[in-house]
């Protein structure tokens, strides 16, 4: 009676671990997740964790954004990207302000493969010399502005490790031509823009020389800012098409729709608080 109640044990241990067991999609999905992401599947079950740390390929596009972008320093960077074994592609570090130009650029030396994307918008700091030893290092001899494609103002927070894998954007970071300074630099989407130094001139620059619509990235003449609820700022013609708020007439980007009230969608987040007498801070 023991032996075939052990023998019972041990056949439901085994079903319960094959029930358990991920499907083997799952492992093909890890080397497109964000690192955050990735670190949270491989606490699902010891087959996952097995993968995250033993396998190289989830390391082999490295993104990092919120919330682990607050945390992330040059060790713990170091650490993350030797488990791809100097075989890194593309890095994508979104707003890491503890990470120095040193730890960065340590990672590129220690990875000569990154021939995809390096993008460290957020890494302050980064003066013009930086930026020409990263290229070096990339190994790129052909001119930036011949590896990438237009990068329009609206769509800079629609991040992912397909999109970069389809554009031939190197680094994310350039000089500015009208200011001279390392930052992002966006292009107009608009045909006929009036910012342009001149005729045939592409219309470039970044956020701090031509303000750009947040609705559809192009130039916004000085006279025509016009400012939403979510403090973003939008052109005249932007402006007239979004809805907005019942009450204070301003409307939200795309970015930020999901803050209007859940009551009605044209009442805005402040306008809504206002009219019950509290916040949503006051309920959280």
């Amino acid at each position: 009676m023991e032996e075939s109640s052990k023998s019972k044990a041990v056949e439901v241990e085994q079903e319960a671990s094959e029930a358990k067991a991920p499907h083997e999609a799952m492992f093909l999905v890890l080397a497109y997740l964000p690192v955050y992401e990735v670190v949270v599947m491989s606490q699902v079950c010891t087959s996952l964790r097995d993968a995250v740390n033993n396998d190289i390929l989830p390391w082999l596009n490295v993104f990092v954004q919120r919330p682990l972008s607050w945390r992330l320093n040059d060790d713990i960077l170091i650490k993350i990207t030797s488990k791809a074994n100097g075989s890194l592609k593309t890095l994508a570090l979104i707003n890491c302000m503890h990470v120095t130009d040193e730890g960065l650029q340590r990672v590129v030396q220690q990875n000569p493969l990154i021939n995809k994307t390096l993008s460290i918008n957020g890494i302050y700091n980064i003066q013009k010399e930086h930026l020409d030893m990263l290229i070096v290092n990339l190994g790129k001899n052909q001119p930036l502005e011949e590896q990438q494609e237009p990068v329009y103002y609206h769509k800079r927070c629609n991040f992912s490790v397909f999109k970069q894998e389809e554009s031939r954007r190197l680094i994310d970071l350039e000089i500015c031509p009208r200011c001279f300074e390392v930052r992002m630099v966006y292009d107009c989407p608009k045909g006929h823009c009036t910012r342009r130094e001149w005729p045939l001139a592409p219309c470039r620059g970044c956020n701090f020389c031509i303000p750009k619509c947040e609705n559809c990235g192009g130039c916004i003449e000085s006279g025509e800012v016009e400012e939403g609820d979510c403090e973003d700022i939008f052109c005249l013609e932007c402006w007239l098409q979004i809805p907005k708020c019942s009450f204070c007439n301003k409307p939200y980007c795309k970015q930020h729709i999901n803050c209007t009230s859940s009551d009605s969608s044209l009442i805005c987040k402040v306008c809504d608080e206002n009219s019950h007498g509290y916040t949503y801070t006051d309920v959280l």
